[in-house]
Parts: C-alpha cells; structure tokens; sequence
C-alpha cells in the first residue's frame, strides 16, 4: 500500500490520506473545495467555482499517485443540494471530456466545511 500525499491539494482535514495506491488502482478520498495553499476556509459559496476547484484537487491527487482524469474507471460525487446536479454535471463533462467513468451522484445533508460538492474517485495507475 503507497499513501499518496501532494502539496498541490489540500491537506487531508482528519486522520486520513489523500488517496491510496493498491494493486495498480488509485482510490481517492473526497475532495472539497479547499486549496492547496492550506487555507481552512472554502474557495467560494458558489457551486461552479467549487465543483471547478474539486475536480483541479482531485486532478492533482491523481497526478501524484501516478494516474489522471482519462484513468478514472468510478466516481463519486457528494451534493449539498440536487438542484446543482446540471451545473455541475457541465463542469464535470469539461473536466473529463470524452472519458465517461461510471459515477454516483449522491444528494446529502451536509458536507465537511458546508461543501457544496465533493467528489472521490476510483483510478487506474499508469
């Protein structure tokens, strides 16, 4: 098992990493919209900046553990509110391009930091 950790995402905010490798898979933990400069505070109140900086973390996490957004086989993705589903599907389609991963989209009660969206992944290493 290699724990992945990169100062270009945020730090893990509680006990735990930034993404494990295992048998050639990449396996994110969530990501929000903190940035790597180690603020504690939210990037934006706005869901589009927020899913925007999401996906630049999870970009970065992969990147270190030896993979990248066209390697993600499944992801994740965590909602405040299911009503920012189209806007944020628009900035997850920009993201990944033509690469369509199996996903989830999950609407819940609250996130870390009152996130608006977070998203986790499931990757192939390189």
């Amino acid at each position: 098992m290699k724990f992945v950790q990169t100062n270009k995402a945020p730090s893990a905010i509680g006990p735990y990493s930034q993404a494990v490798v295992v048998n050639g898979m990449v396996y994110t933990s969530g990501q929000i919209a903190l940035t790597a400069e180690g603020s504690d505070e939210l990037l934006a109140e706005e869901v589009v900046v927020q899913a925007v900086q999401v996906l630049k973390n999870l970009e970065a996490v992969l990147t270190e553990a030896g993979s990248s957004l066209d390697q993600v086989i499944k992801t994740t993705i965590f909602l405040a509110d299911m009503a920012d589903f189209a806007v944020v599907n628009e900035i997850y389609e920009e993201a990944f391009g033509a690469h369509k991963p199996a996903r989830s989209t999950v609407a819940v009660k609250t996130l870390p930091k009152n996130a608006l969206v977070e998203i986790d992944a499931i990757a192939l290493v390189k």
